[in-house]
């Protein structure tokens, strides 16, 4: 029995070795980490202080959203606790906006911070991070995976840009650090099989938090698992009849996935698995998308140039026209339609359209409408300010 034991190990290590170096591929971990690099980059930064110290529109419009808005507040309150427990829809809430919000403030006054240099913000940003890593212990309930990729994917933005640009001091970061490996990543780094965008965004997380780590073996596992599931997130006519499917899942027949992807039985580019539920959630996703390969592309590996950009653009393209005001057809979700995209198409658009030159007609025409991009209150938030129209 030991020696079949050892005959079989021995196997399968050869086996990994084998496959190893074709899993290292577009999306793998760079050779050394770019900081600050989970969203946006300094040169990027740098572009959006010039824009608004200018007084450029639509920079210094967004930057005063932005100002005005709770999460700039000097005098917040960090609400931490041990144990945040979400159920479904986030009831019970025990926490969750809290943290969610406390996170997004972090963000919010980084970006401050970098734009004005009043270390105030910078000071406030490592106060609410400081004040989270000194207490939160775990995420339950239901949601929990959910609730800890939106929180975990606001978390490392901040905390990249207070690490890598203020010229204080952050005595805690080792500690901050600490909570996202051991509190935040491994809730996500598995996944959950869950509905795409849960998967999506916390795929997103576990990049970002990689990121701030320079963990190389989790930025690959997770990369792996979002190239999967955008895949399986967005339809592309050359995916064949039926949309591509999460092995794990076990969508083996067509009536499977027809239900899976909301009742849905026309498959056209463009769709998504959640366009027939509501387009707030599917938003959810696509959001998480552009993040992923926007972080990706600052950390050397551009993924707008493979099938992940092609289904981001076909997917914010698809869902603009019907968000701008043409009709549902009778074959699309019953004709009727559940509008609500929400502010998620400025970093999408920016790197298609402005640094890749691809026509957008309908996502121009929304994103346009809709700046200054505010926040979602979950993960996403002020994008006008940060990625509009941004070259870098």
């Amino acid at each position: 029995m030991r020696r079949t034991a050892l005959l079989a190990t021995a196997s399968a290590l050869v086996v990994g070795m084998l496959a190893w170096p074709s899993a290292r591929h577009a999306d793998a971990a760079p050779a050394a980490f770019v900081h600050p690099g989970v969203t946006v980059s300094q040169a990027q930064l740098e572009f959006t202080r010039t824009k608004v110290n200018a007084g450029a529109q639509p920079w210094k419009s967004a930057f005063d959203q932005m100002m005005a808005s709770k999460y700039a507040d000097l005098n917040r309150t960090p609400k931490p606790r041990a144990t945040v427990e979400c159920g479904s829809y986030s009831n019970p809430n025990y926490g969750c906006t809290d943290e969610r919000e406390d996170a997004i403030a972090a963000y919010t006054d980084a970006l401050a911070w970098y734009i004005t240099r009043d270390d105030r913000y910078a000071k406030k940003a490592i106060e609410l991070m400081d004040a989270w890593s000194a207490v939160i212990k775990d995420h339950t309930n239901s949601n929990a995976p959910l609730q800890t990729g939106w929180a975990g994917s606001s978390w490392p933005k901040a905390a990249e840009i207070i690490k890598y640009t203020y010229t204080g001091s952050w005595p805690n970061s080792g500690r901050f650090a600490t909570m996202l490996r051991d509190v935040y990543l491994p809730e996500i780094i598995n996944g959950s099989n869950s509905n795409g965008n849960w998967e999506l965004t916390m795929m997103e997380a576990a990049v970002g938090i990689s990121v701030f780590l320079e963990d190389k073996a989790s930025y690959d596992k997770a990369m792996a698992t979002f190239r999967t599931r955008t895949a399986a997130y967005v339809y592309l006519s050359s995916d064949g009849d039926l949309p591509k499917t999460v092995p794990s899942q076990h969508l083996d027949t067509k009536q499977k996935i027809v239900n899976y992807w909301q009742g849905q039985s026309t498959f056209v580019t463009g769709l998504t698995q959640e366009t027939c539920r509501d387009f707030t959630h599917t938003g959810y996703g696509i959001s998480s998308i552009s993040h992923v390969a926007e972080t990706s592309r600052i950390q050397g590996q551009d993924l707008y140039g493979t099938d992940v950009g092609e289904r981001l653009r076909q997917a914010l393209g698809f869902q603009s026209k019907y968000q701008v005001g043409a009709a549902a057809p009778s074959w699309l979700c019953g004709g009727s339609l559940k509008l609500g995209l929400g502010p998620v198409t400025e970093v999408g658009y920016n790197a298609l359209h402005n640094r890749l030159g691809i026509a957008m007609t309908n996502t121009q025409t929304l994103t346009e409408r809709q700046r200054p991009a505010g926040s979602n209150n979950l993960f996403v938030a002020w994008e006008t300010l940060t990625h509009g129209d941004n070259p870098n």
